[in-house]
């Protein structure tokens, strides 16, 4: 509905022709199994590195990162790491240290909490209304999860965002 609104020829104002959406919309989920796993390979080789003691020994980085990749199994050869630990800055500074993931996980909530606006009607002036009111308006104050289940009603899940990434069946 949304997309509707926008997807319109520049000059004509003529809407996009529906095969041109539905091809755009098969496409969205091509190759995404590759990249959840390379993007979540990148988040857990970051909570690898800053789960060592501070006391462990020194070790070799290749070595470090393919036994952290096996023991998450997600050491596939048709899938390399996105990053190396030698250039992978958002581990080793700017804040994110150990929150790499945190980029997958907002995906997780925006899908999640997307479903719940289609459960309840839609992008309507009502849905938006609780939205704002139980989360946006609400900054900092209260902890983000209980916010966030305030507003969902539940734990997030991340079933929306496996099937928003065409990842059931």
């Amino acid at each position: 509905k949304v997309f509707a609104n926008y997807a319109k020829h520049y000059q004509t104002g003529a809407a996009m022709p529906a095969e041109l959406v539905e091809k755009i919309k098969k496409a969205k989920t091509f190759n995404s199994g590759y990249a959840t796993t390379e993007y979540l390979s990148a988040a857990l080789l970051d909570l690898a590195w800053h789960t060592q003691p501070a006391d462990a020994p020194l070790q070799d980085v290749s070595k470090f990162e393919a036994d952290a990749l096996k023991r998450f199994k997600v050491d596939l050869a048709e899938v390399p790491p996105r990053y190396r630990s030698s250039y992978f800055d958002h581990i080793w500074g700017g804040g994110y240290s150990a929150g790499y993931y945190a980029y997958f996980w907002s995906e997780v909530l925006d899908d999640d909490a997307f479903e719940w606006f289609k459960e309840n009607g839609g992008l309507n002036r009502k849905n938006g209304d609780t939205f704002r009111a139980k989360i946006l308006s609400r900054g900092n104050t209260v902890d983000l999860a209980t916010l966030y289940r305030d507003f969902r009603g539940k734990d997030p899940s991340v079933k929306a965002l496996l099937e928003n990434r065409g990842l059931t069946e």
